[in-house]
């Protein structure tokens, strides 16, 4: 018995022992949530399904809709019942909550999977009873909500450290990274939508999604890792790996969407030729065709007239930007514009366009792990988004800039 102890306590465990430590709470867990949703069922069937009102106010998310989180907060109402009644203070729930959340992630850095997995479960639903106990005895306060905020943001990271700390030597570090990114900046837009009056709370990868998929996938990885590699020393925890990286793409796609509503809410209001859509999708064809041409060019002038390749890409740089040019002012952006004006900033546009092209692929090659080709279409796609298509709608072919210009312009002294 003491010999069992120890080797639980140092994580020095046969694999059948891993299986058990990481599956005997999924057992327990899945008889009460499975039971409970049977009963759920049976209540909904007889008398509908009970709203949750603080879940109508967060929204669907779409990876857990309305029903399970009804169903979610409806299970856990005996846990919930036994906390109000204990006289526990809200307080002391987020702090325990923090604790038990940055002690997964200490237990994940050392390996111990099973243990850190179902910490950080067991911390998301303290997470989820704290706000609601405050509510429900009326002792809610600012103090209170930025405690629970602050905690929250610790348990994520410190989760995520861990498992930074474990992959340290291996590819998926970068998904833990880009997973930390993710989750810090989720509730970040959201804070600084509502400290500038609009409320932000859209997106598939919120904090219980975030708290599911990372902490079940962790929580059960050791069970594939006994079966099929029972004798590795630094097991890859495929399982963990797996909600790792769908929390990393997600929560960042979450992070984005977020971005641009807030951006968009806040923008002034203007009238637009076309949708935005329509924007992206003319202005990437009229993209597709001046390359075409561009390219095309080059070849006919080095196969068929002898010139040189490098004179050719220039004279074929040049026709394709004038054909780009053309397109988007007829057809994107419907503009009736100076021309020459347009044109100086379609070259300024372009050119700092092949500056940071260039200049970012040349950073990505200080990696060679990544491949060229891909680092190539990240750095494309990033500069498009970020750089060429705001700038050609908002600067070069902006009919309100444009005026708002010629009338300061007007109002300038002359010179004698």
């Amino acid at each position: 018995m003491l010999e069992n102890l120890m080797a639980w306590l140092t994580g020095n465990l046969s694999p059948s022992a891993r299986i058990w430590t990481a599956l005997a709470p999924a057992i327990v867990a899945c008889a009460y949530f499975i039971g409970g949703l049977l009963l759920f069922c049976v209540r909904c069937a007889f008398k509908g399904i009970p709203r949750d009102e603080e879940t109508l106010k967060r929204g669907n998310t779409g990876l857990v809709g309305y029903f399970l989180r009804h169903y979610f907060f409806w299970v856990i109402q005996p846990l919930w019942a036994v906390i109000l009644r204990s006289g526990l203070p809200a307080n002391a729930l987020s702090m325990l909550s923090g604790l038990l959340g940055i002690s997964s992630g200490v237990a994940v850095a050392a390996g111990r999977f099973a243990l850190g997995g179902w910490l950080f479960l067991f911390a998301g639903i303290l997470d989820v009873m704290d706000g609601r106990i405050a509510r429900e005895r009326k002792e809610a306060n600012p103090a209170g909500a930025a405690l629970d905020s602050v905690l929250d943001r610790y348990v994520d990271s410190a989760m995520l450290m861990g498992l930074a700390w474990y992959y340290r030597d291996t590819w998926v570090l970068l998904p833990a990274l880009m997973a930390l990114l993710g989750s810090s900046l989720v509730p970040y837009v959201r804070a600084k939508g509502e400290g500038l009056g609009v409320n932000v709370r859209d997106g598939a990868m919120q904090r219980l999604e975030r708290v599911l998929f990372m902490g079940a996938g962790t929580a059960l990885s050791p069970i594939l890792e006994a079966v099929f590699w029972p004798e590795e020393k630094h097991p890859m925890h495929w399982l963990a790996v797996v909600g790792l990286v769908f929390v990393a793409v997600m929560s960042n796609v979450t992070a984005l969407s977020r971005f641009r509503n807030l951006v968009k809410a806040l923008a002034p209001k203007r009238q637009e030729a076309r949708s935005g859509k329509a924007i992206i999708g003319l202005n990437a064809l009229a993209g597709a065709v001046a390359t075409a041409v561009d390219f095309a060019l080059v070849l006919a002038l080095v196969e068929w007239v002898g010139l040189l390749p490098a004179w050719a890409t220039v004279l074929g740089c040049g026709l394709g930007a004038v054909v780009n040019y053309s397109l988007n002012r007829v057809f994107t952006f419907k503009s009736n514009g100076a021309v020459a004006r347009q044109l100086a900033r379609y070259s300024v546009v372009s050119g700092t366009s092949a500056l940071l092209n260039a200049g970012g692929v040349a950073l990505l090659t200080l990696h060679p792990q990544l491949a060229y080709a891909l680092g190539w279409w990240v750095v494309r796609g990033v500069v498009y988004f970020a750089w060429n298509l705001p700038l050609q709608r908002d600067y070069v072919f902006n009919k309100d800039a444009a005026a708002s210009e010629d009338a300061l312009m007007e109002q300038r002294p002359h010179a004698a």
